[in-house]
């Protein structure tokens, strides 16, 4: 039975989520604060956390460090609200699996917790080689090639690249799809068939992450009590992906200069080398050259690496391509839900188009499969699409259709600072109708036919 262990401090979420997962087959624990969590973690490990963004004593990026240095390979899932997207694909850059939105939809959270699950295994490196597992294959479903000029430019740089063994370093914002850049270079190489090894550099603890790139015999430390393979050996023959490069420590990027230039690696605690022929392709979401010109990034390790740079652009810089991923999200999440959705309604495309995306593809593919979760109807809708993206200020609601997020009357602005000003009261108070009331200074009845009017559900 798998375990879980869900930190929040509202106790009525705790009591729902365990309730509901309890009912699914898995084990459940609850935490109320970030501290207690860490505690019941100490004493059972979990195979996923869910974890509200917003604790009393942590926040969400330091309960996942907490996590991750307990627990590397336990799963960890974000709650948060929609005005904290962009936070929490920091969580993301930093080992998180995915997040979920408020208000929270069960159906959505045990897709994700099956999905973390699924691809949960019992060390850091993800292994794919020449028969793809199901779970790995679902993961590359996630990206498509898009229309855009610089979509067009990236593909055309992998059939470039892909043949050749130089290194390459791929540039962009979380969520941009540099792991499937990653992998489309190495199925499209000579070494197609052999490992293709990913390592989230990101989500690595530092005590533990020499031993994982490099491995540790029996005896080197506290803990090991058996030979391990690092990340090389396991990709002998074939692709090393180091994603968020920049976050290993100096003495790890020491070590890694050394295979680079020897190509042999020592596990930890023997002197004996070990050869391995690996191709080294890295991602980073901050500029290595400027993390050079900083001293926070060794220029040895640099210039080896940078034989070639992929760089991917934010989806807000490809509009053109935002309604090609959306249709494919939209098929993906007709497949898991089992629903049939035949499309988006011109208005609904247009606030896709028109929204911000913090968290790249990773983010519209969480908003696509959330519409398609509260559709009733053939189209997606404005209204299924989460408030903060509806009620934005370049796709906003105005008289029952979408403006070019300009008020064009003072009643329009007063009506959209209404409407944002209790979206957010009611985030920050769980949705609890009554605390939302008061601290708006309206009564209940006022507050309910405000949100009617505003088509607001919480």
């Amino acid at each position: 039975m798998e375990h879980l262990l869900i930190i929040d401090d509202d106790k009525d979420i705790c009591l729902l989520l365990k309730k509901y997962f309890t009912k699914k087959g898995f084990s459940v624990d609850t935490a109320l604060n970030g501290e207690d969590g860490i505690g019941l973690l100490k004493k059972k490990n979990a195979d996923l956390v869910i974890c509200d963004f917003k604790l009393p004593d942590y926040n969400g990026l330091e309960i996942l460090q907490k996590i991750k240095i307990i627990s590397s390979s336990t799963q960890v899932i974000i709650i948060t609200g929609y005005s904290d997207v962009k936070i929490a694909v920091d969580a993301l850059r930093r080992g998180a699996f995915d997040y979920v939105t408020k208000p929270l939809y069960p159906d959505e959270i045990l897709l994700t917790v099956q999905r973390a699950l699924s691809s949960k295994m019992d060390s850091a490196p993800k292994s794919d080689t020449s028969k793809p597992k199901k779970t790995r294959a679902n993961a590359d479903k996630a990206y498509v090639v898009g229309s855009s000029q610089q979509a067009q430019l990236v593909q055309k740089h992998i059939d470039l690249i892909a043949p050749t063994d130089m290194s390459v370093i791929i540039q962009g914002e979380t969520g941009t799809g540099k792991e499937y850049v990653a992998k489309s270079i190495h199925r499209n190489s000579k070494r197609t068939g052999q490992p293709f090894v990913a390592v989230d550099c990101g989500a690595l603890p530092q005590d533990i992450a020499g031993s994982e790139l490099f491995g540790h015999i029996k005896g080197a430390f506290t803990g090991a009590i058996a030979d391990k393979k690092g990340c090389f050996e396991l990709a002998h023959g074939g692709t090393l992906f180091l994603d968020e490069i920049g976050n290993l420590s100096y003495d790890n990027q020491v070590k890694l200069l050394r295979v680079l230039q020897e190509r042999v690696v020592k596990r930890l605690g023997d002197a004996k080398p070990i050869e391995v022929d690996v191709r080294v392709i890295v991602a980073t979401n901050e500029n290595l050259r400027t993390a050079v010109e900083q001293g926070e990034f060794r220029e040895d390790i640099y210039h080896r690496l940078s034989e070639f740079t992929i760089e991917l652009s934010p989806l807000r810089k490809r509009q053109e391509d935002i309604s090609i991923f959306a249709q494919y999200f939209l098929k993906l999440a007709n497949e898991q839900l089992d629903k049939n959705i035949l499309g988006f309604e011109k208005s609904a495309m247009m606030t896709l188009k028109s929204h911000y995306w913090h968290g790249n593809l990773r983010e519209l593919g969480n908003v696509v499969k959330r519409a398609v979760l509260l559709c009733g109807d053939d189209n997606i809708k404005i209204e299924h699409l989460p408030q903060e993206i509806a009620m934005s200020d370049q796709g906003a609601i105005y008289n029952g259709g979408v403006s070019d997020g300009t008020p064009t009357t003072l009643k329009e602005v007063a009506e959209q600072a209404e409407k944002k000003a209790i979206i957010e009261v009611l985030e920050r108070t769980s949705g609890n109708k009554t605390k939302t009331a008061e601290l708006l200074d309206v009564d209940r009845k006022t507050l309910y036919n405000k949100m009617k009017a505003y088509g607001i559900e919480a």
